[in-house]
């Protein structure tokens, strides 16, 4: 098994390291399977970096500038267990809209590209999130054809600086990049951050379970097409 290789990146109370290449060993002919991804983005508005490992443990690193922002993607690192590194600087002086908007799109080109022929891959999944007295369903299918259903109401227009209308082009922008079918549905909830956060939440979960290696696929790709998308 080859040894892992660490991003390392100082946060000021020590160095955080994201595990980015591990050997992974799913049977014969299947060792030292590395599902990691680097996605650099740059343009007018935004630098963005992004890594990842699918098969992490949950650790991340994660600097938008947006506080609310850093702390969905935290806490979907945690509960998907993909190692994720964000590094994000722009035009925040405007508002948060450009830099939501291509962090879910370096994210979900990072997802896609670290799932390479998808082979062997869950495919689908699906959960019921709570909230607190919020309840959210998130259903993803690794499709390779994108398209996002968004059916959530928040009561306010904002959590704290953070516009909400921004959950759902967060959602669009890394359900299109990452090439998946996507439904995230709250049945009911008050709190617009206990809202937000069961999205996440659930996006999280629910991944997990979809990107996880099906020990009876023995390398298949799940479609009767014998490939996803297109």
């Amino acid at each position: 098994m080859s040894p892992a290789v660490a991003i390392g990146a100082d946060s000021g109370s020590g160095e955080c390291r994201v595990s980015l290449l591990k050997g992974r060993d799913f049977g014969p002919g299947k060792t030292d399977l590395m599902r990691t991804a680097t996605i650099k983005r740059k343009t007018k508005e935004t630098d963005i970096e992004v890594a990842i490992d699918l098969d992490g443990s949950g650790t991340s690193n994660v600097s938008t500038g947006i506080g609310f922002l850093d702390h969905m993607l935290d806490l979907l690192a945690r509960h998907s267990r993909i190692d994720l590194l964000v590094k994000a600087t722009g035009d925040l002086h405007i508002d948060h809209h450009h830099t939501s908007e291509d962090v879910g799109i370096a994210l979900g080109q990072a997802v896609k590209q670290a799932l390479g022929a998808m082979a062997g891959i869950t495919r689908y999944a699906g959960i019921h999130l709570p909230m607190d007295e919020t309840l959210t369903r998130v259903v993803i299918d690794i499709s390779g054809r994108p398209m996002l259903v968004f059916k959530v109401d928040f009561p306010r227009d904002k959590i704290g600086t953070f516009d909400t209308e921004l959950v759902r082009e967060w959602f669009n922008a890394f359900a299109i990049n990452a090439g998946v079918t996507l439904h995230v549905e709250t049945l009911y909830g008050e709190n617009s951050h206990h809202i937000a956060e069961s999205c996440f939440k659930g996006l999280a979960r629910a991944l997990r379970m979809a990107v996880a290696i099906d020990p009876h696929a023995k390398g298949e790709v799940p479609s009767t097409k014998g490939q996803l998308g297109g």
